[in-house]
């Protein structure tokens, strides 16, 4: 770790008296040293962090850290605060801060040693050491595992040196003897209670290694055998299935989904917040053993497709059929942002008669820019085939798990072939579901059930789909089809106008959710085409420019009456400019969390406006994401930034306005809102 932490990033006389502040002068010394290079950004990023969670711990601890883009290399700073500073922990102010920085990138050497110094804290010898260290190069050996060259206070070294690897072996020895079985066989009455634990948080850095750390020694307390899976950042190694089976018990220490959590069904199970596993490790133990002794278990995983496994027993049809469609949409908006940036980037290279150009296998030349145009052209509209059968063949994997993909993705190329575009592969994904669960239930010889999921259900289902396709509701489709591209492509004026509005109320209605999905959806598969009409491209452009509105909204509302906003909430509003600049609508989300009723009808009106003020421009846009980076793709691009600033202006005023008229409490606290995580905005960006 001698590379993560110097005396030039400790203080021992921190003077802040607020979690901000101190966060501040520690990142003030590594963008001393170079290792922040934007100081306010990196704050940002950890001020989003701690919106998340406290990063307070029982006994005089705050862990403030985060991952960003703004960190040059893992670091780690130290200060120590005589008055004390509030992190949010249940027993009062900590002294001890420990700011930990790591890049968007850090590999996995570096997080697994941050990661050996959060089990570290639980250590009170290893603590109690660094509040007595008389200087801040002793106090950075400390943390570094090494012997101090020089302490001022007697014993600072003893249970320090080494304390780290020490740490590190114990729970890797306690690990392998759960694993190989050293401890008493099963049968033996006698042998320990044994538990499984998995822990995780947020940013994976310290909270999970710190509450592994904190389980495992509770248990040796208690005589109890725990063997933890931290599912951290520098990821995660499965526990060895018969360890799981051999448990007694389960505790879930965490604040992201438990990833594959079935292994561990059947079993007593206790589940809580990655802080209760650091706090009350003693208690969890407690309690998991008590469920055990009265037979208390979780139910066994629930069989079936991802859609039924993901959601609750006895829902409806209508929630499964949103569902299944939703699981169709969500694996084919991938391909639409790629195809459609490609192709987007083809026309801005080679110019709008790039589609008419040979194919590169026939006709290409490095140093022509006409050549580098066609290839992104031809590769985009290459990515844009596949969105129909993606769209059906998982539509039919929501329905019925992976038999379901091969009729699946047959009945959507089947829609392209015979141009029943869109509707035919939501119609040949739903049939597709439908048939393999209908094959599914017949019943089958044991001889035969080996070949069912490889030979039998993919040639019956492929052949009833397809014969359904090509001869009985294909052509149906296919007229619907031209029908509706002929009635988009007639709509003018007030017609034009109108479907607009709707458009942009249903892009602000759920902001990312499935209502906005269905526009989304909508205005895409318009234009996934090679020679897409001027309507579709209106479309989108309306679509586009609605989803910038309430980001970007909730940012201008944040700067002009920042009084009217939590800290966090203004926090949140730097981000919104870049988010919303970007079509994310997902950055007004924690805006409309903290206050719906004043934020998602002024998204609305918003929304609406710029819809109607788009379609009224005519404005156009053939890249199907990309907010204010394709405006050079866009028709009438200077009327169509004027849209999206009417819309802005609008929902920040309702905003401002409604929030001025609230009357909260005496008292009262302004709600802490929670950001959404770095990698679902990118996931639902894609």
């Amino acid at each position: 770790m001698s590379d993560m932490i110097t005396a030039d990033l400790v203080d021992l006389d921190l003077s802040a008296e607020t979690k901000e502040a101190a966060a501040r002068a520690l990142a003030e010394r590594m963008v001393t040293l170079g290792r922040v290079t934007d100081l306010e950004g990196f704050l940002a990023d950890v001020a989003a962090r701690e919106a998340q969670m406290p990063t307070g711990l029982d006994g005089g601890i705050g862990i403030p850290h985060c991952r960003s883009e703004h960190v040059t290399e893992p670091t780690l700073g130290f200060g120590r605060s005589a008055a004390g500073i509030d992190f949010g922990a249940a027993d009062g102010p900590a002294d001890l801060i420990f700011l930990i920085a790591a890049p968007a990138g850090a590999d996995d050497a570096h997080l697994t040693i941050l990661s050996s110094l959060a089990r570290q804290l639980m250590n009170t010898e290893f603590t109690d050491a660094l509040r007595s260290v008389g200087d801040a190069a002793a106090a950075a050996a400390l943390i570094r595992g090494e012997e101090p060259e020089a302490a001022t206070a007697e014993g600072t070294t003893e249970g320090a040196e080494g304390a780290t690897e020490d740490s590190v072996a114990a729970s890797v020895a306690a690990s392998a003897d759960a694993a190989t079985g050293d401890t008493a066989d099963a049968s033996d009455g006698n042998r320990p209670f044994r538990i499984v634990a998995v822990t995780s948080c947020p940013t994976g850095i310290a909270h999970t290694y710190m509450a592994a750390e904190s389980l495992e020694n509770a248990g040796r307390e208690a005589g109890v055998e725990v063997v933890v899976e931290t599912q951290g950042s520098a990821g995660f190694t499965r526990l060895d299935p018969n360890v799981i089976a051999a448990a007694d018990g389960v505790i879930f220490a965490h604040d992201l989904p438990v990833r594959e959590k079935d292994r561990f069904a059947g079993k007593p199970t206790v589940d809580v917040g990655v802080k209760a596993g650091i706090n009350r490790a003693a208690e969890l133990i407690a309690e998991v053993r008590g469920k055990a002794e009265r037979g208390e278990v979780t139910a066994a995983a629930r069989p079936g497709t991802p859609v039924e496994r993901a959601g609750e027993p006895g829902e409806g049809y209508g929630t499964k059929l949103r569902k299944w469609l939703m699981s169709g949409v969500s694996y084919m908006v991938p391909f639409v942002a790629a195809g459609g940036l490609l192709i987007a980037l083809g026309f801005a290279i080679g110019g709008y008669e790039i589609n008419k150009a040979p194919s590169v296998m026939d006709h290409f030349v490095w140093t022509q820019a006409d050549s580098w145009g066609a290839l992104f052209f031809q590769i985009g509209g290459v990515a844009f085939n596949f969105l129909v059968p993606v769209l059906a063949g998982y539509i039919a994997y929501g329905m019925a798990d992976r038999p379901g993909l091969v009729p699946g993705f047959v009945g959507g190329s089947i829609s392209l072939t015979i141009n029943a575009g869109f509707l035919g592969g939501l119609a040949s994904g739903l049939i597709a579901g439908a048939v393999v669960m209908g094959i599914q239930r017949v019943r089958i010889p044991a001889s035969l059930r080996g070949i069912m999921p490889v030979v039998v259900i993919p040639l019956i289902s492929s052949a009833i789909v397809g014969f359904l396709m090509f001869v009985v509701i294909g052509k149906p489709i296919a007229s619907a089809q031209e029908g509706m591209t002929d009635w988009l492509n007639g709509l003018t004026g007030t017609n034009a106008i109108l479907l607009g509005m709707l458009l942009g109320l249903m892009m602000c209605f759920d902001l990312g959710g499935p209502v906005n999905k269905v526009a989304y959806t909508f205005a895409t598969a318009g234009i996934a085409v090679a020679n897409p009409s001027d309507s579709a491209m209106k479309i989108m452009a309306a679509v586009m420019a609605a989803g910038m509105v309430p980001p970007l909204a909730m940012a201008l509302a944040t700067t002009v009456r920042g009084k009217l906003f939590t800290q966090t909430e203004r926090e949140n509003g730097k981000a919104a400019w870049v988010l919303g600049a970007s079509f994310i609508s997902e950055g007004a989300i924690p805006f409309a969390a903290a206050d719906p009723l004043r934020v998602i009808p002024s998204s609305m009106v918003g929304g609406a406006v710029t819809g109607a003020l788009t379609m009224a421009f005519d404005a156009t846009l053939r890249a199907p994401h990309g907010g204010i980076f394709v405006v050079p793709l866009i028709g009438n691009p200077f009327l169509y930034l004027i849209a999206i600033a009417a819309g802005v202006c609008v929902t920040a005023a309702l905003v401002v306005v409604l929030k001025s008229l609230r009357k909260p409490a005496a008292g009262a606290v302004a709600p802490e809102v929670t950001p959404v995580p770095t990698e679902t905005k990118q996931a639902v960006a894609a």
